[in-house]
Parts: structure tokens; C-alpha cells; sequence
């Protein structure tokens, strides 16, 4: 039995509109009222109709692909994978494909004739493929600003990582410590340098210096272990520890505990990244959860939009955080 596929016309027939009409409120585009794009969306959604990508394409003269460009250290930190199923989650929406470019992706060929935007998710001034990405032609959204002096992108995603620090030294400070500690993310990305200037800024406000040591961006609960036990060595006096890189907070745990120190006793610890590391930890880790899905789909959704002409270029979105107070600031009572 052969099954019919449901037409563009089909939609505007029985939604009561032209055939432009329903295309332009499909692809929200077009001057279409808000309650006509809802009735055509809803009647396109009952027929179970499924738009022709490759004729889209065609149309449009696109490569119908959206390029993702992750740090280097990606493939080992949740966050960026959790933040890369998001995005393409949301591009699939729109019709793209999501590409993952690395480093040498300029190399094989110009970027505008393989892909219709880019996204560039934490872009660091060390990774030397950022600044030839900025001027491949197309749209570039990234997910925090780039603080290079390359061609601004076509529009950013941005979490107040400055706050969600301040947040969670405030919340330490309120759970009694007095001389807490950052290990932070080493690079030049917006990310590492907004929460080592959060931590510069709450110490002055606070009259106490937060205590700073550099691990790896990428840094594994083992190195994040070795700078406790650097940190807590040459500051006995910490009494707070707060983890920057996705997945190395355990780290701490373990440092603490050999040290003799118990955590949420006489050692509060704390993650800037929350995750599965931080969930599953005897005792689960506080931490800030960025919403690392919901921020890709953000940063896919912008570029999407700017492709499509529903948002003008150099749009800026904020992305929220979440603070998820566990067992390891919280004494047993």
C-alpha cells in the first residue's frame, strides 16, 4: 500500500490560506499574522507533514549544514557534549545538519561552501582556527563573546559566568568559610577570565583574597587532586574549595579526604560546572548548572533565526544558570 505525503498544499488548503502564505508561516518568515503562523503550524502538525529539506535547499541555494566548532579538550567534558546534542536538536528543527569542524577545517576548502553559519562555543584567543572561522563569510554565532580582535560575529549566547561565581562564593561564605579557594581554568576564553576576575572582584569586596591556582581547562580530577594538595600545603588555612573545570571536582574530594580534611565538615567544596561527576560524588558537589543542552539549542536557535531573517545580525541572548546547593557545603546537622 502506497502512502500519501502530505503537500505543502495540503497544509494551506486546509488551513485556509495560500500556498505562500502557509510556506512563509512554516519557515517563520514573511509578514504573516501570529494567529494565522499558529493555525497553519497547528494544521501542518495534524496532517503530520514533513517538509522537503533538500528541495529547501535548493531553493535557497544553501549547503542545508550548520558547522560546530568545540574547544579542543571537548571530547573529554560532558558539558560540550551535552551542549553539542542541544544544538543539533535545534538545527534539525529548522532542517540543517550539524557539522563538527576541527582546527583544520579552513584548510580543506572555503567554510561558505560547506556550511550556511558556524557556531564557535567557548572561542579562545589561543586556538588559531577561531580568527579564520570570524571571516569565512557566513554567519557565526558563538556561544560566549570571543575576546580576540578577529571580526565580531554575527551574534553570541552569553551566561553570566561572573555572577554564577559570585553566587556560589556567597553561598559558601553564608555556610561559614572565610578563606575559599578557585582552581581556574587556564586560556584566554570569556569563560575563564570572567571567573577569575569574579574572583578578584568578591575578595576585595569581601576584604579577603580568594586564593587562585591555574589547572588546565580541561583538568582532570587527578590534576585538580595535585592542586589541592599544592594549595592546601602552602594555605592550610582554605577552607573552601571551588572547582572550575567540568568533571574535576571529585579531585578535591579525594585530596581533602587524604589529607585529612571532610568535606562539608571543615573543607567546603564546590564546581562551576555541574554534571555527573559532581551529581554522583560521596558527598554530591555543589554546583552551577549551566544548562549545557538548553545553551546549545540557544546558540543553534540565534543562528537559525539570523539565517532565516527573523532576527537582525548582532543579536546578543542572555542564557540562565541554576545554583544546586548539595551535601558537600552543607554540614550534617
Amino acid at each position: 500500500m502506497t502512502v500519501r505525503i502530505v503537500t505543502l498544499l495540503d497544509v494551506a488548503r486546509a488551513a485556509g490560506v495560500s500556498r505562500s502564505t502557509a510556506s512563509d508561516a512554516l519557515q517563520g518568515s514573511g509578514r504573516v499574522a501570529e494567529a494565522t503562523r499558529a493555525r497553519v503550524r497547528a494544521t501542518a502538525d495534524a496532517l503530520g507533514y514533513r517538509p522537503n529539506s533538500a528541495a529547501r535547499r535548493l531553493r535557497r541555494a544553501s549547503t542545508g549544514a550548520i558547522g560546530l566548532h568545540l574547544p579542543r579538550t571537548a571530547s573529554r567534558l560532558d558539558y560540550y557534549m551535552n551542549l553539542a546534542f542541544g544544538a543539533v536538536a535545534r538545527a534539525q528543527d529548522d532542517g540543517f545538519d550539524m557539522v563538527l569542524l576541527g582546527r583544520s577545517a579552513a584548510a580543506h576548502g572555503p567554510l561558505a561552501s560547506r556550511v550556511d553559519g558556524l557556531l564557535l562555543i567557548d572561542p579562545d584567543t589561543a586556538d588559531d582556527a577561531v580568527p579564520d572561522m570570524l571571516g569565512a563569510g557566513v554567519p557565526v554565532v558563538t556561544g560566549e563573546r570571543y575576546p580576540g580582535p578577529s571580526p565580531a560575529p554575527s551574534g553570541a549566547v552569553v551566561c553570566d559566568n561572573a555572577a554564577s561565581l559570585t553566587a556560589l562564593l556567597d553561598h559558601l561564605a553564608e555556610r561559614g568559610a572565610r578563606r575559599p579557594a578557585l582552581l581556574a581554568p587556564s586560556g584566554e576564553s570569556t569563560w575563564a577570565q570572567a571567573l577569575r576576575d569574579a574572583a578578584d572582584a568578591w575578595g576585595r569586596e569581601h576584604r579577603t583574597r580568594v586564593a587562585v591556582r591555574a589547572v588546565p581547562f580541561a583538568a582532570t580530577p587527578n590534576e585538580a587532586a595535585d592542586a589541592v594538595r599544592d594549595l592546601l600545603g602552602a594555605a592550610p588555612d582554605v577552607d573552601a574549595v571551588v572547582c572550575g573545570p567540568d568533571g574535576a571536582a571529585p579531585g578535591v574530594l579525594h585530596a581533602a579526604a587524604a589529607l585529612g580534611r571532610t568535606p562539608a565538615k571543615d573543607l567546603l567544596v564546590a564546581s562551576c560546572v555541574d554534571g555527573t561527576a559532581t551529581r554522583t560524588s560521596n558527598p554530591p558537589i555543589t554546583a552551577v548548572d549551566l544548562r549545557p543542552a538548553e545553551y546549545g539549542r540557544a546558540c543553534a536557535e540565534l543562528l537559525c533565526d539570523i539565517l532565516a531573517d527573523r532576527t537582525p545580525p548582532d543579536t546578543v541572548r542572555p542564557h540562565d544558570w541554576v545554583l544546586h546547593p548539595r551535601a558537600s557545603t552543607q554540614p550534617a546537622r
